[in-house]
């Protein structure tokens, strides 16, 4: 006599098991940072134009297929990077006064701009920026959250403590801060500072800031 085996469709059944990702497809972190620490030698190497994805990937160690997993071309591997730096951002000075909040973030961003890497890099992702409006934009969004970002807290920090007029031209403010020293370093690119000058610096933009 056969019997008819039935399932009661009210009875739970056993969920399949998800399979785990095959070694090919999870990405690994340390060799993410390599590509991306590769990415800044070969800007500085050989500039944005002439910079390849087999140049990275030669450098990382890696195989050029390890970096197209993680960006379609160089374009968007730079675009990844730039916001990266962007979101990882500048300290904010908290010194308890407005000059010594703007001789702290002078110091800091003039380290960064004598680094031998970015005085290299910088220069040449503004020229391409003049070509290219995805990198004009990623800059932009770069320099507005992390240098105008800090900058922004140094002067509301400032009126809060009654250093400067309430309601001042924010605008105006940042470009006072940010300006000379971005113009000094990157734009003329002066092969090193005058001692003394980022005192006099942080005091004058102090005195204009009071000004305004």
């Amino acid at each position: 006599m056969l019997v008819r085996m039935t399932t009661n469709a009210d009875e739970p059944q056993p969920r399949p098991r998800r399979r785990t990702p095959a070694g090919a497809a999870v990405l690994r972190e340390d060799v993410t940072q390599a590509i991306r620490a590769a990415v800044f030698e070969e800007l500085a190497a050989v500039g944005y134009a002439r910079m390849s994805i087999e140049g990275i990937a030669r450098r990382a160690g890696v195989g050029k297929t390890a970096v197209y997993r993680r960006w379609r071309s160089k374009l968007h591997l730079v675009l990844d990077l730039v916001s990266a730096v962007a979101a990882q951002g500048l300290p904010a000075p908290d010194t308890g006064s407005l000059e010594g909040d703007l001789r702290l973030l002078y110091e800091v961003t003039a380290r960064a701009l004598r680094h031998p890497v970015a005085s290299q890099v910088i220069p040449d992702l503004q020229a391409e920026a003049a070509r290219n409006p995805d990198i004009a934009e990623a800059l932009r969004k770069a320099l507005r959250e992390g240098q105008e970002g800090v900058a922004s807290g140094i002067v509301a920090a400032a009126e809060r403590r009654g250093e400067v007029r309430s309601g001042i031209d924010e605008e105006l403010a940042l470009d006072l801060i940010s300006g000379p020293l971005y113009w000094r370093s990157v734009v003329i690119r002066s092969p090193g500072l005058p001692k003394g000058y980022l005192a006099a610096l942080a005091r004058a933009t102090t005195e204009a800031l009071r000004a305004l």
